[in-house]
């Protein structure tokens, strides 16, 4: 081992980091007290791990590249079963055009980000463009410019401190659009005003990826207080099963805009479900879906662990009745738990108008839903 290089060297403190990633994050001091626990840390780091080698490694904000954030077999930070997300660097001083297609969503956006340098997670958001507010052709195609002289539509300046672009498609389909690969939405991003390739790799560009792929782990990992220690937007709950109203979260990292959120635990024991009872508002966009602890759907390719509009069967007069249960009770809109005892449940309601209700809950018994 006779050359000290310094990718050499950014990959042994990536080793130190997922060392360290495993002796902390992934035991008492995150309150991961069991094997389970302790085994769902690792599936999640694997997660993690893989959107950082897949987003930030090989990335330059001169020459971007679309990259789809999560998928059915990668997930991280909250992510949708009726959604495919994408992002790409961005670079303050360059002009972007972004060129795609709605493909069939029902709601579409970019977010700018900031914070995100070295693989970081965003800590704000700092601009945003949706579907109703483009230009739009009667396929479905558009063309967004950032950064560079303003323009009057279909464009987003490019503020100081903005690293990275997001983009959202939200599908309202009877089938799972996330695990749909007929469904990847095309698109491209350029840099109009550089004119030559990317430089080689070095040693300096393939340590430096290396450092920001341990940036996008240790912000997702280390830098993240346990939940029940952390400071909590106003749309989490840390009372099991009771949500709290659906607010916007402002310019909260890796938000949107124009979206209400509402999130709280689930706790059931073995006979349990949660009742839970409202109707959806008027928006563009709504469902409902579980995450594990980490913050990751539960397998919405093989169970049904999320509801759209589309996706729920409702009562006569308009409302919802929707189980959470770890065994199928009988009744419609029934989501699987897949036996996890905790979990989380996010709500999300895009564009809405009006009134968004805060959804009911209460635990009974299985036997008393399955009785009817």
């Amino acid at each position: 081992m006779s050359h000290q290089t310094e990718s050499r060297k950014a990959l042994r403190e990536l080793i130190q980091l997922l060392q360290e990633i495993d002796d902390r994050w992934a035991g008492p001091e995150w309150n991961l007290h069991n094997a389970e626990d302790i085994v769902g840390a690792h599936r999640a780091l694997m997660h993690m791990l893989e959107g950082g080698l897949t987003g930030h490694y090989e990335s330059q904000s001169s020459h971007p590249e679309f990259r789809r954030i999560v998928s059915p077999s990668r997930k991280f930070t909250g992510d949708n079963g009726d959604a495919i997300y994408f992002d790409a660097p961005l670079g303050e001083q360059y002009e972007y055009v972004v060129q795609g297609s709605m493909n069939g969503a029902c709601y579409f956006s970019l977010t700018l980000e900031v914070g995100t340098a070295q693989g970081r997670m965003a800590s704000k958001t700092d601009g945003v463009l949706n579907n109703t507010e483009m230009d739009i052709d009667a396929d479905g195609a558009f063309e967004v410019h950032l950064g560079g002289q303003s323009r009057s539509g279909n464009w987003l300046p490019i503020p100081a401190g903005v690293t990275r672009v997001t983009t959202r498609h939200y599908f309202e389909f009877e089938h799972c659009a996330a695990a749909d690969p007929h469904l990847e939405p095309k698109l491209q991003i350029r840099a109009l005003n550089v004119d030559s390739a990317p430089r080689p790799p070095d040693d300096a560009s393939v340590a430096a990826g290396m450092r920001r792929v341990a940036g996008f782990l240790r912000s997702r990992t280390l830098d993240q207080p346990p939940m029940a220690e952390a400071a909590q937007p106003p749309f989490v709950s840390l009372l099991p099963n009771e949500f709290p109203p659906p607010v916007v979260p402002g310019d909260f990292g890796l938000a949107a805009f124009d979206a209400h959120y509402s999130m709280a635990p689930y706790f059931l024991g073995e006979d349990d479900a949660l009742l839970i009872t409202g109707r959806w508002p008027e928006c563009l966009f709504a469902n409902v879906c579980l995450w594990n602890r980490f913050q990751q759907t539960f397998d919405y390719a093989n169970r049904t662990v999320s509801l759209n509009r589309a996706q729920t069967a409702l009562e006569p007069d308009g409302s919802f009745r929707m189980v959470i249960a770890h065994s199928d009770p009988g009744v419609p809109n029934w989501l699987d738990t897949e036996g996890q005892a905790l979990g989380i449940v996010f709500w999300r309601f895009m564009l809405a108008t009006g009134e968004v209700a805060t959804p009911d809950a209460s635990v009974v018994k299985l036997e008393d839903i399955r009785a009817g």
